[in-house]
């Protein structure tokens, strides 16, 4: 696993990086708490090596909240509840604000019933799924975070997008050993992986997308006019389907092409719906007794002989574990053209980027 690249990278510690950016949406008008929030989501993924849902998202997010179309002080309400649920109406307010309320009226239903679901609707963006997921952690709780997203991505066998790359994450508590953390997008790649690659004018590899005629690409412009494609071919476009009706359909927010685009409509909020969960090992075994059983699972694969081509076997959210650790230590660098836009908005608001 390769390090930062101090010749092509600017570098800033995560304390900088995430005061600078709470500081930005505290002046776009979010309470101190939010700001704060949303400036630890972005770090974290950036942390995580997750730089499409980092820092990179914060110019779009300003945008959006400069037109009226992001809430920066939601009344972020529970409009129905049974026992272990609730639906959740997120006022349109930033989507790592709301998902996060959700997450603890989850994990506080899951201390009384063993289980907690929570689903979202009027929300937006919410970035790194995996960092709602993990909230469950230190409560010794198995999380699960869907969100759907705009209609980016053909189904299976079709030439035009309809449905979102509608990520999932689930975060597994462990001891001694590094937290599973299943964190994927239904797309073969993130969105966001090629809006970098479009920024940085590199090519995409063959098989993330096609273009508007339905014709496979590596041209990212192209890509991102056309559609990303499912990972696992049928698989992945069945998942998203799945994702759509838990964080779509079921929560009443838009769903498929009527969720808001992120980048492309700026009329319109985005009405886009989340699926939050927590589950309780307490209600099935002993917590301890639990957590020995996975480190146990963790060692045995992790000790599994690897093939010729990789160096060892890891875990689902190892390799991020790993490059956090790392970047905690030395910094998290950022390409040249995130230093870019971010340096526009830190002279703008007067706002220095260390």
């Amino acid at each position: 696993m390769k390090g930062p690249n101090p010749a092509s990278s600017f570098i800033l510690s995560a304390d900088v990086l995430r005061n600078w950016t709470k500081g930005v949406f505290v002046h776009e008008g979010l309470s101190e708490e939010d700001a704060a929030l949303v400036a630890d989501a972005l770090v974290r993924a950036d942390l995580r090596g997750i730089e499409s849902h980092g820092v990179m998202r914060i110019p779009i997010y300003v945008k959006r909240l400069r037109l009226g179309l992001i809430n920066p002080r939601p009344s972020i309400q529970i409009i129905r509840e049974q026992a272990a649920v609730a639906l959740v109406d997120g006022d349109n307010g930033m989507g790592q604000v709301v998902a996060t309320h959700a997450m603890r009226e989850a994990i506080r239903r899951a201390n009384a019933y063993g289980i907690g679901v929570v689903a979202v609707r009027n929300s937006n963006h919410f970035g790194m799924a995996a960092y709602f997921a993990m909230q469950a952690l230190p409560h010794g709780m198995i999380g699960l975070a869907l969100s759907n997203a705009p209609a980016t991505m053909a189904p299976w066998g079709g030439s035009r997008p309809y449905l979102g790359t509608n990520p999932m994450a689930v975060a597994i508590p462990s001891q001694a050993e590094p937290p599973i953390i299943l964190d994927m997008a239904m797309s073969v790649v993130a969105r966001g992986k090629i809006i970098l690659a479009a920024q940085q004018g590199v090519p995409i590899p063959p098989g993330w997308a096609i273009n508007e005629r339905g014709e496979p690409t590596t041209d990212p412009v192209q890509a991102l006019a056309g559609a990303v494609l499912p990972f696992g071919g049928p698989k992945g476009y069945a998942l998203a389907v799945i994702v759509e009706v838990l964080a779509g359909i079921l929560a009443n927010a838009a769903f498929g092409p009527h969720v808001g685009g992120l980048y492309g409509n700026f009329s319109s909020p985005q009405r886009l719906g989340h699926f939050l969960a927590a589950l309780n090992v307490r209600a099935f075994l002993p917590l301890d007794l639990f957590l020995e059983r996975i480190d146990q699972l963790i060692r045995e694969i992790r000790a599994v002989p690897p093939t010729a081509e990789v160096d060892r076997v890891y875990l689902p959210g190892e390799p991020e574990w790993l490059t956090e650790q790392r970047r905690r230590r030395e910094g998290i660098p950022l390409p040249p053209e995130v230093v870019q836009e971010l340096r526009v908005l830190a002279d703008e608001i007067k706002l220095p980027l260390s």
